[in-house]
This record gives C-alpha cells, sequence and structure tokens, in this order.
C-alpha cells in the first residue's frame, strides 16, 4: 500500500524473539500432555496437548495462551551490571483451548516459532504487540557518527545461540526499564578502536633492514618495502623501526567502527530485546550500544 508505515519488526520477531525477564511469574498452567505422546515427546504446528487446567481453573475453550521455556538465570560477562539480568525466556507459540474439562484441558498449536514445544513449557495470557515503525530514511548507516551520550550498554546474547548476527536478527541488550529505554528505541551499535594488535607477531611484517635485502650482484639496496618508518634518519638501514603498537599506544582517540543500528521491540526490567534493522558489517555479541 502506498504511503503504509513499514514496521521494524515482522510477527516472527515480535512473538517469537523471546527475553530476559527480571521477576518472571507463572499462573502455574503448562503442557503435561500430547494426543500422540505415545509415538512423539515433541510438538509442533496442529498437533494436540494436553494442559494442567480445566474448567475449575477458568479455563474456557476459545482461549489462546503463549507457550514459553523459561532457561534460567542469565549473567554475561559483557554487561557492567552486576549479577543475574534476569532468567532467558524462549517463546515457542500459541495454542487455543479447544475443549474443556475439569482439571484438565485440550488444546491445539496455532502457532510455531520453530522450536517444538515439550511436556513442562509453560503457558502465559497472549498479549497484543505492536511493532515500532522502521526509519524511512536514510537507509545507509552513519558509519562515523558521534557519541549521542544518552544510555549505553551491550549486546549480551543473540537468539538462536548466534554468535554473529545481521539484518532482521533478535538481539539482546543489558539495558531495560530501569535504563529508562523504551520499545521504538533506535541504539546505534559500535565499536572501540583496539590498542591491541590482531595478530600476537614478535615483530612486524618485514624489519626495518637487512643485509638480505638486497642482491649480492646488483645491491640495490638494504631496505625493505614492506617496513615501519624509521626511528632515527640518521641510522641508515641498521636503525630501529617505529612498530605498530608504539603508534596505537600514543595516538588520539579514533572515530568508532560503527556496524549497524537495532530497534528496541520489547522491555523488561534490566534488558531488552531488539531486531537489527539496519547493518553496515556483520554484527557480534559483546558489541557496545548507545541510544540515538
Amino acid at each position: 500500500v502506498t504511503g503504509a508505515v513499514k514496521p521494524a519488526a515482522r510477527d516472527s520477531e515480535l512473538y517469537c524473539a523471546g527475553y530476559i525477564e527480571q521477576s518472571p511469574s507463572y499462573g502455574g498452567l503448562e503442557i503435561v500432555g500430547g494426543e500422540q505422546e505415545q509415538e512423539k515427546n515433541s510438538y509442533g504446528f496442529g498437533d494436540i496437548v494436553y494442559l494442567n487446567g480445566g474448567s475449575q481453573s477458568g479455563v474456557r475453550a476459545g482461549q489462546e495462551f503463549a507457550v514459553v521455556r523459561p532457561r534460567g538465570q542469565f549473567k554475561s560477562s559483557f554487561s557492567q551490571k552486576r549479577g543475574s539480568l534476569g532468567v532467558f525466556t524462549q517463546e515457542l507459540g500459541r495454542v487455543r483451548v479447544v475443549d474443556v474439562k475439569g482439571e484438565v484441558s485440550v488444546a491445539q498449536i496455532v502457532h510455531s516459532c520453530g522450536d517444538m514445544m515439550l511436556l513442562g513449557d509453560y503457558l502465559k495470557p497472549t498479549e497484543v504487540r505492536a511493532s515500532p515503525p522502521a526509519v524511512a530514511a536514510p537507509t545507509e548507516v552513519n558509519r562515523f557518527a558521534n557519541p549521542t551520550g544518552k544510555q549505553h550498554g551491550r549486546i549480551v546474547l543473540a537468539r538462536d545461540q548466534r554468535e554473529t548476527v545481521s539484518l532482521d536478527q533478535i538481539v539482546y541488550i543489558d539495558l531495560g526499564a530501569e535504563d529508562n529505554v523504551r520499545a521504538g528505541d533506535r541504539l546505534t551499535v559500535f565499536r572501540k578502536p583496539s590498542r591491541d594488535r590482531l595478530v600476537d607477531l614478535p615483530q612486524e611484517i618485514a624489519p626495518n633492514g637487512s643485509g638480505g635485502f638486497e642482491s649480492r650482484v646488483f645491491k640495490g639496496g638494504k631496505f625493505s618495502n614492506d617496513a615501519q618508518r624509521a626511528k632515527d634518519l640518521n641510522k641508515g638501514w641498521r636503525g630501529q623501526p617505529i612498530k605498530t603498537p608504539e603508534i596505537k599506544r600514543t595516538r588520539p582517540e579514533l572515530p568508532r567502527k560503527i556496524v549497524g543500528e537495532i530497534t528496541v521491540i520489547g522491555v523488561q526490567g534490566r534488558t531488552a530485546t531488539a531486531v537489527v534493522t539496519r547493518v553496515a558489517q556483520e554484527i557480534h555479541t559483546g558489541d557496545e550500544v548507545e541510544v540515538r
């Protein structure tokens, strides 16, 4: 539709992203069986499952529930926040109650996030979620944008055990309601320049000079074309070169390497769930983020 606002996240991200919840609470309703449990122990779209609550618990035919799987307390060495960030919880899909008994209900899986549902998975009331709008323009990341000085954190986890993520994929950050982060906030993803060498070599690729660089016949000179600048220009080819680590130690602060942008789609107490909406290159867990 011409003029329609494009959402930053699709339903597959909105309802399947998962979250790191600070204070989880469950009503005790869970999947306790399946119609075909003699043949299989996991369930997907269209399967019939049994719930441990019926009319005596207020369950009604037609009700829908979100299926979630809390995995346990989550901590991250990337985060400056101490202790647990909350309970990492997977979102698995949705079931609809089709028949109600006294203490048991029959439900059909009407939406699956991809992972199979298991006995013991919890049910929570469904909620309507709206995606923040995508930013129409500019489409390219400003790779040299200055810091905003606003809330600053890190990507501490990515969905599906990924360590490298790209466009439209889900990440979790250590900024949440306690940091005044809200759904729809856009955050720059960046890395600070490293003062370390990428490869721990005892010397540069080539020394400043060596008797082995010139031929014995033509004697073109004892200098390596791949060497660093000489420290003392008066010592000739025997002089010590300036090495890369020395330059990095004394240089002024360089611009950040901006690698992408994420948009928050869900906020918990200490964390938020976000979708990658722009990329300049691959994004890694541990990359820093800053509210735009």
